[in-house]
């Protein structure tokens, strides 16, 4: 196509399709002898053509150019696509070459690594250099050692086993305890207790996995406002050998800060653990109950700790003391020794420090007699978190001691005790306004020899085993009355019976004898099967129900 641009600045005549301009020029020479006879000029017309021509050949020349430099540029673009092809070619070509080369490569390290094994393989054959004696006394070397490692590994399987039948049979135990009474005598059942409206069955906290710290048994004491809490601190850390293995814990309540400054230095010093009750509301008591809000207080302050410790620290066992408690040099003895029995035997629900009738005279000199116990003595006392996760759900708003002593909780569970209590108490002002101390309380005696009991055989305290030799202990003595063993102290006879067969029958022999007359739920402090067992001026003394008892009246209260 043509430029109509350039048609238009181009002169007529001239043949743009060829570089010749001689063919254009002669067929326009007519034109110009016309012209040039019409004007007169040939000769300037002929110039003026020329020098037009040499014009036109400038800008045709030019034009030229500029066709063969887009021609030039267009095979440089044909070229530069035809460039891409080429490179891939290369680049395959290297890349074949490449992977020869790393397949071989690959090639010779497995072969270089077969070698290595080999040799590996074929000196560890030959010993290593050692000789086949030196091999062989390796081999039972290592023989040897694996055999005491699955030595070690059964023992620890043989434990564990033991403890799971241990929960077993102590499971099985308190479903039979729960059965049905025989007679008035027998503990209430609980017909709740594994129904649906009991809140224990559904609460999830029962399902907690075993606490990762047995063994370690933690000594919570109990505080509010008594900076004397020192006394009781110091008495425990006298006799504390493994801190590691009893861990010191005081709860305090009542926000007193003269208490809490004393704690705090036992924290520094002794590095002991400070917790505080953190509710110090009031509580809106009807008239009646005001009266016992110091007993309110109290049992919310038990709960929160009871918690702390089997819930938020996680204790597989716990020791509960208070802040007016003194302790006997084997104190830690005495619970460490009799821990695995309570762990063990499925009737027994708490170990206690306390003898309620162990008053100085009262008592043998034998500091190694331990008993079982019906009643729930308190004042220094060991349970376990299962029992806590029984208990914590309904746990009382008041009077907890006496709530734990109801057939309900204790559902025909028992206690061990010592004949010499291991704690006595200075706490003549408290909640219960001294009641008791003047008269019973601070004559209490404490043990002041320590008996090696971790050392002992102390398996004659299992149920099994104690309930027939205890039988026949008391009623293979002979029968007498208080006043005769008042009057007459000094028998032929070592030990006696006294017997009763009713409430007041009791009350008026524990006058006589000079012991604690209370009933708790129908059980005598200190009681195991009715039978209540004391000295009086150097003779054992048991104050027992006829042969054959059935079991505790709750009426007698």
């Amino acid at each position: 196509m043509s430029d109509p641009s350039r048609e238009k600045d181009e002169p007529s005549g001239f043949d743009l399709t060829t570089s010749s301009f001689i063919p254009a020029a002669v067929s326009k020479s007519n034109d110009i002898e016309s012209n040039s006879s019409r004007n007169g000029d040939f000769y300037n017309s002929f110039i003026n053509h020329q020098q037009k021509r040499k014009e036109y050949s400038y800008l045709h020349s030019n034009d030229n150019d500029n066709n063969n430099k887009k021609k030039t540029s267009s095979n440089s673009h044909r070229q530069h696509n035809q460039h891409p092809s080429a490179v891939r070619r290369l680049i395959s070509a290297t890349m074949r070459f490449k992977r020869f080369h790393i397949f071989l490569f690959i090639g010779l390290l497995i072969v270089l690594w077969n070698l290595i094994t080999y040799f590996v393989l074929v000196n560890h054959a030959d010993g290593g250099g050692l000789s086949n004696e030196d091999n062989n006394e390796a081999l039972v070397k290592k023989l040897h050692t694996l055999e005491k490692e699955l030595t070690r590994q059964k023992t620890e399987n043989e434990k564990l086993l033991e403890d799971v039948k241990s929960v077993k049979k102590k499971q099985e135990a308190l479903q039979k305890s729960a059965g049905p009474a025989q007679n008035k005598y027998k503990v209430v059942e609980d017909k709740k207790l594994n129904g649906k409206n009991n809140p224990q069955a559904a609460s999830p906290e029962e399902h907690l996995p075993l606490s990762p710290k047995i063994g370690i048994l933690p000594v919570l004491m109990i505080a509010c406002d008594r900076p004397t809490v020192s006394k009781s601190l110091d008495s425990l850390l006298k006799y504390r050998r493994d801190p590691k293995k009893f861990p010191i814990i005081v709860s305090q309540d009542c926000g007193h800060a003269a208490t809490a400054e004393v704690i705090q230095r036992y924290v520094k010093s002794h590095n002991i653990t400070h917790i505080r009750q953190p509710d110090l509301s009031n509580m809106n008591l009807p008239w009646p109950q005001k009266k016992f809000l110091g007993y309110y207080k109290i049992a919310r302050h038990y709960k929160w700790a009871l918690e702390q410790v089997f819930v938020t620290f996680n204790f597989s066992a716990a020791i509960i003391v208070e802040d007016d408690l003194e302790f006997s040099p084997d104190f830690y003895q005495y619970f460490e020794a009799t821990y695995p029995i309570l762990h063990k035997d499925p009737v027994l629900w708490c170990v206690s420090a306390w003898n309620d009738n162990g008053k100085d005279g009262m008592v043998s000199s034998q500091a190694d007699l331990l008993y079982r116990t019906d009643f729930f003595p308190g004042l220094g006392w060991m349970i376990e978190r299962s029992l806590w996760m029984e208990l914590r759900s309904t746990w009382p708003d008041t009077f907890w001691d006496d709530w734990m002593r109801h057939p309900e909780q204790r559902r025909g569970r028992e206690c061990i005790r010592p004949e010499i209590s291991r704690t006595s108490t200075f706490g003549k002002k408290g909640v219960s306004k001294g009641l008791f101390y003047e008269k019973h309380l601070k004559f209490i005696k404490l043990n002041s020899e320590p008996v090696p009991f971790t050392t002992m055989d102390l398996s004659y305290l299992f149920k099994n085993k104690y309930d027939e030799f205890f039988s026949k202990t008391v009623y293979s003595v002979p029968s007498t009355t208080a006043d005769q063993v008042k009057n007459n102290p000094k028998g032929e006879t070592t030990a006696v019976r006294v017997e009763y067969s009713t409430k007041d029958g009791f009350k008026r022999a524990a006058k006589v004898l000079g012991i604690m007359d209370d009933l708790k739920a129908g059980v005598p402090r200190a009681a195991y099967r009715g039978v209540v067992s004391f000295m009086l001026k150097g003779r054992r003394v048991y104050l027992a129900p006829p042969a054959g008892w059935k079991g505790y009246d709750p009426s007698w209260s």
